[in-house]
């Protein structure tokens, strides 16, 4: 007489359950390390900002004067923040009044890059807003946001007066993050 075996759960059937199981835990603890998303590594931190020439916006003026283009020379000697947006980046209008607020400030340098963007678009975004920008570049094809290791629209470095990436903030600024910004900010030593 044969004897009868219970059956056996199968491998197949439990392993999508334990992936699961895994999954969520990891989802989970990583909502609640406390750790914010946006503060990504960049391989650029306490490295010299990249080789770069960007011609001006075209047409964009500051007190009757073109504002005009920059290069990685031009962020030596000051704190300097440098701003990637586009006029068709809504997060980029959304932090736009922060940055009006930033660029008050005498002991730091606000510059933009403008990337993969149309001229008469970005200047009618400024016109609109304002200009917080001692100096905007244009970047049609987005080469040098790469060099600089961009993901999206917007992000925001802070550039010692060394020239070395000091900080490195994806996404917009917000009133909730701003003030981490400026303490990060403040821990720049000023030339």
């Amino acid at each position: 007489m044969a004897e009868a075996t219970a059956p056996r759960p199968r491998l197949i059937f439990i392993l999508p359950v334990l992936v699961f199981v895994v999954l969520a835990v990891l989802f989970f603890l990583q909502l609640t390390s406390g750790r914010n998303p946006s503060d990504l590594p960049s391989a650029l931190i306490n490295k010299p900002a990249p080789t770069f020439t960007l011609a001006p916006l075209e047409g964009l003026l500051a007190e009757g004067k073109p504002v005009p283009g920059f290069s990685n020379e031009d962020l030596k000697g000051r704190v300097t923040i440098v701003n990637v947006f586009a006029s068709w980046c809504a997060p980029c209008r959304q932090e736009h009044p922060l940055l009006v607020e930033l660029a008050k400030d005498p002991s730091v340098r606000l510059v933009g890059i403008n990337q993969k963007d149309n001229p008469d678009n970005a200047r009618r975004f400024l016109g609109a807003l304002g200009n917080p920008y001692s100096a905007v570049g244009v970047d049609p094809n987005g080469r040098a946001s790469i060099d600089w290791g961009v993901y999206g629209v917007p992000e925001t470095f802070i550039v010692g007066p060394d020239g070395m990436i000091r900080y490195k903030h994806i996404g917009p600024l917000t009133p909730g993050n701003l003030a981490a910004f400026r303490e990060k900010l403040s821990q720049i030593p000023r030339a």
